[in-house]
């Protein structure tokens, strides 16, 4: 089963998600911050990440920067913006992510984000 994490302070947001891709085939870890996802994957790495783009308590690409630097599984990590900001996706790739997310989204677009990254949602 994949392990997905979704960090973002929005509980509606984590808990949109989770409803979609929650299932037999996907476990769905919400985080509130960047300080949590980090603390969380120290313990446990999960397969996927998507880091909210304006965390209230630290840079998304510190995020990043910080899950990368863990001696791991390396796990597919993409930003979520609530618009397209090329400086910050930009930011975030050269960090380590894959690519990235625009929010609010719906099911269909959020299982062809997983599609595109080759993870069975």
């Amino acid at each position: 089963m994949k392990r997905c994490m979704f960090i973002d302070d929005s509980s509606v947001i984590r808990k949109v998600a989770k409803r979609i891709l929650g299932g037999s085939d996907m476990l769905v870890i919400e985080a509130a911050s960047g300080f949590d996802a980090v603390e969380m994957c120290t313990a446990d790495m999960p397969d996927i990440i998507v880091v909210d783009g304006a965390l209230p308590d630290m840079q998304a690409e510190e995020v990043i920067r910080r899950i990368r630097a863990m001696e791991r599984i390396q796990p597919q990590i993409l930003i979520s913006l609530v618009e397209v900001d090329v400086a910050s996706i930009m930011r975030a790739k050269r960090a380590g992510a894959q690519g990235y997310l625009l929010k609010p989204f719906n099911r269909p677009q959020l299982l062809e984000c997983f599609r595109t990254l080759r993870i069975a949602a």
